[in-house]
C-alpha cells in the first residue's frame, strides 16, 4: 500500500498483549521514522495506526529521541496512547479490549546517512493516502 517506504531500511516485530513490549520490539535506540500497526484479528489483517518517532529540531537537524530505551524503540514502548498511558501498559489493554490476537509492527528508518526525510512529513503522506483510500485515518490515530 506504502510503495513510498520501499526505499527505507526497515523491518518487522509481532506483539502479542502477553509479551513485553520492550522485549518484542526489534526497533532501533539511535534512529528516526516511522511505524505501522497492523492488528490480527479473526483471521483479518488491518492498519490501525501510522506513527513517527524524530523530529526537525529548531536548527532545522533531525532530533532523534534519547530518553527511555531511545530512537524508534523508545516512542513504540513508552509512546503515550489510549488514556494517555505508555504503549506498554495501553496497548495490551486495548488489544483485549478489540478482541486483537497480535500487532505486526512495521518500522522504517527515513532518515540516516542516505535518507534524510523527516518522520514527521513521511507520516503526513501515509496520513494522507490512508485518508484517501479509506476515507478516514487509522481508527488508532487520533483526529
Amino acid at each position: 500500500m506504502f510503495d513510498e517506504l520501499k526505499k527505507y531500511p526497515n523491518n518487522h516485530f509481532f506483539y502479542k498483549s502477553t509479551d513485553r513490549l520492550i522485549n518484542a520490539c526489534n526497533a532501533p535506540t539511535d534512529k528516526s521514522g516511522v511505524y505501522v500497526v497492523y492488528a490480527l484479528a479473526q483471521g483479518k489483517v488491518e492498519l490501525i495506526y501510522i506513527g513517527r518517532s524524530g523530529r526537525r529540531g529548531t536548527d532545522g537537524n533531525i532530533k532523534t529521541r534519547t530518553a527511555g530505551c531511545g530512537g524508534i524503540k523508545d516512542r513504540i514502548v513508552n509512546g503515550k496512547h489510549f488514556n494517555n498511558l505508555a504503549r506498554r501498559k495501553s496497548w495490551p489493554a486495548q488489544m483485549l479490549l478489540e478482541n486483537i490476537e497480535a500487532l505486526d509492527v512495521y518500522w522504517y528508518v527515513t532518515y540516516d546517512y542516505v535518507n534524510k526525510d523527516f518522520p514527521e512529513d513521511v507520516e503526513r503522506t501515509l496520513l494522507q493516502k490512508h485518508i484517501h483510500i479509506y476515507g478516514r485515518l487509522p481508527k488508532w490515530n487520533k483526529i
